[in-house]
């Protein structure tokens, strides 16, 4: 007599119906990825998206020549090739802040840069002007498009100086001629034509507005000045006549508090 035994299979929970619905999103998702990844290796070897125009934005100083030279474009480039490695080669050349290299298939580059902004020009011995920045480093830009202050020398605290007027009044720094340090404590004399504006290397934008306030009230009222003195606290000095020296007092003029004049 034969004795059979009968055994049961564990029973495997089915997944609901969303958990499904869950994986299968998953999975397409990560098709997709793998998809976008693998694009450019595939698509950069087809002729059809060889680079065949490069757009530059942004350049006014910088010659446009040098910077298509400085991306070392092979001629089989294609515009599914590393943008990155673009955007870095040109982040290394002088008179350029930052750059963005984006893709226009089929077959153009669009090249954003970012210039360094240019404050001043620094006059040598012999005469010849040199294009600096607001650090009073030397940019490699033609003089021919540039109407900026002269001043001596890449002194720190006249460029900072000139620096930050440009950025707080760029009407103001258009009317800068030159610039210069007066004194031992950095002071810096703006040359407005046949005025001048005294300020302090420290002066920061609240300084800068008080002397446009006054400088436009004096306009209004049609009083005649040689010299705007803003190295007090809380006051810009009023000169009928430029003192010519550094060592003048708030006593030699008329004092101005709160940018208002009187």
């Amino acid at each position: 007599m034969k004795w059979r035994r009968r055994f049961r299979l564990p029973r495997i929970s089915r997944l609901p119906r969303a958990s499904w619905r869950v994986l299968w999103w998953a999975g397409a998702a990560i098709v997709v990825m793998t998809a976008w990844t693998a694009a450019p290796l595939v698509l950069r070897r087809v002729a059809f998206f060889r680079v065949r125009q490069v757009e530059l934005v942004g350049i006014r100083y910088l010659d446009a020549d040098q910077l298509l030279a400085a991306l070392r474009l092979a001629p089989h480039a294609s515009v599914f090739d590393d943008t990155h490695v673009l955007a870095d080669r040109l982040r290394g050349l002088e008179g350029v802040a930052d750059v963005a290299v984006l893709r226009r298939p089929p077959g153009s580059l669009k090249v954003i840069v970012r210039e360094v902004e240019p404050v001043a020009l620094v006059a040598n011995a012999r005469g010849a002007l040199t294009v600096v920045a607001a650090d009073g480093r030397a940019l490699p830009f033609e003089l021919v498009s540039l109407d900026l202050p002269v001043v001596q020398a890449a002194d720190s605290a006249v460029v900072g100086v000139l620096a930050r007027v440009q950025v707080f009044d760029p009407a103001l720094f258009q009317s800068i001629d030159a610039a210069r340090r007066i004194d031992a404590q950095h002071d810096v004399a703006l040359e407005l034509g046949t005025r001048r504006v005294l300020l302090a290397r420290d002066a920061g934008p609240e300084v800068i507005q008080a002397v446009v306030l006054v400088a436009r009230d004096l306009a209004a009222k049609a009083r005649p000045y040689a010299e705007l003195d803003a190295r007090f606290a809380g006051q810009v000095v009023v000169r009928r006549r430029s003192t010519g020296s550094a060592g003048a007092g708030a006593g030699a003029g008329v004092g101005v508090g709160g940018g208002r004049s009187s």
